[in-house]
């Protein structure tokens, strides 16, 4: 389900029954981007299947996903198209058109060549756990996931508030911790794949791939100075995932262990349910971990605003009510 992920708390959400949120999807279902449109964004099935429910619940587990088509025209294009017309208004007029009209220009321009331009489209699966107060966003940035989560905020209703998981320990910090001392986490296995960089205007920075970490030189570089933005790690040798210092998960794999033995489906839903089931079960199980890992939960002060969220406005901090469950062996 998820190669990447981004983790948000759910802050507050009074859940409509899932009829009701599939209704009230419905008017920002997809549709493609008209002539002149340079992005659209609507919600499509899950499941993949065409005039299929908007909303998928599986296990309790609630799955969306936001389509996203953008249409560009090309920078160069653009450029020597302008620089053909200016060329003509100035042969034409002895005034070659600058500032304000030369603005005006290229923005005409570019809607003249938006139809003729080839529209990219990408999907963004969305998993909402109400019972332990979490939301993963299947993206890698900030940027892409803030703008799905512009639209839960706006059409899902229920008063839903979300924001960037925070937790005590800055990432880039327990993971210099961990390779220093060459000891992971409890529930975690340090793997081959590092990124550290100097923390200056140089950025200058050194990468590891498919190399162990448990080495001298690695410890050299963080003591003098570089900070992993990435480190590639195990849990309980049925996740594996590259950790990045703004608490986004990369490269996010299920292993061997986890996919011998299970059971897609039969055809009906061409194992999305399975998918669901497994994936959301296992990552039910790594969060908790991996949060404890880095210190626990940030708490907000009592009265403390929320971390900026698109469609989020100030509310009472609320821990997320952490299911109990027991740990693979």
């Amino acid at each position: 389900m998820f190669k990447n992920a981004l983790v948000y708390r759910i802050d507050h959400w009074e859940a409509p029954p899932l009829a009701q949120l599939d209704e009230g999807l419905a008017g920002a279902r997809f549709v493609a981007c008209g002539a002149t449109q340079p992005l659209s964004a609507g919600f499509v099935e899950p499941r993949g299947k065409a005039h299929g429910a908007l909303v998928e619940s599986v296990g309790g587990q609630i799955v969306l996903s936001l389509c996203t088509e953008t249409k560009a025209v090309p920078g160069g294009v653009v450029r020597d198209e302008l620089e053909e017309r200016l060329a003509a208004i100035e042969q034409a007029t002895g005034r070659r058109p600058k500032g304000k009209q030369a603005k005006e220009l290229k923005e005409q321009l570019v809607q003249e060549l938006l139809p003729r331009a080839f529209p990219k489209r990408s999907t963004t699966l969305v998993w909402l756990d109400t019972k332990a107060g979490l939301a993963l966003v299947g993206a890698a940035s900030a940027k892409k996931a803030d703008a799905v989560v512009t639209q839960l905020v706006q059409h899902l209703g229920g008063g839903l508030k979300l924001s960037l998981l925070q937790t005590a320990l800055a990432p880039a910090g327990a993971m210099s911790a961990w390779l220093a001392e060459r000891e992971p986490p409890p529930g975690f296995s340090i793997d081959r794949e590092c990124v550290l960089e100097q923390p200056d205007s140089e950025k200058a920075a050194v990468r590891y791939a498919r190399h162990g970490l448990d080495i001298a030189e690695v410890s050299e570089h963080i003591r003098q100075g570089k900070v992993p933005r990435q480190l590639a790690l195990t849990w309980r040798s049925r996740v594996s995932f590259v950790l990045s210092d703004v608490l986004a998960l990369k490269k996010i794999k299920l292993l061997d262990v986890v996919l011998e033995g299970t059971a897609r489906g039969n055809g009906d839903d061409d194992g999305f349910d399975a998918d669901v089931a497994i994936t959301t079960g296992e990552l039910r199980l790594l969060l908790p971990e991996l949060i404890e890992a880095l210190g626990g939960l940030h708490e907000r002060a009592p009265g403390a605003a929320l971390p900026a969220s698109p469609g989020s406005g100030p509310t009472k901090s609320e821990a997320p009510p952490w299911a109990t469950q027991p740990v693979p062996a």
